[in-house]
């Protein structure tokens, strides 16, 4: 029973990963080094996972990106 779902999580824990690994170095590479944000956002994806990540993606990236242009 367990190994028909193996094929369906396997991809979509290794995509959540690579997603929050491109998250993480998006962060420590492209944030401001102004005040402490890059260090609170780089721990909040580091704890929280892929959740982290997505909030990162959707609401702080467009902002820096708009922002900065970066």
């Amino acid at each position: 029973m367990i190994f028909c779902c193996i094929p369906v999580v396997l991809p979509l824990f290794l995509l959540a990963t690579v997603f929050w690994v491109w998250m993480l170095v998006d962060c420590a590479t492209k944030e401001p080094d102004q005040g402490n944000d890059k260090v609170v956002w780089i721990l909040v994806i580091l704890f929280t996972h892929w959740v982290g990540a997505l909030i990162y993606f959707l609401v702080r990236r467009p902002e820096r990106i708009r922002d900065t242009g970066r």
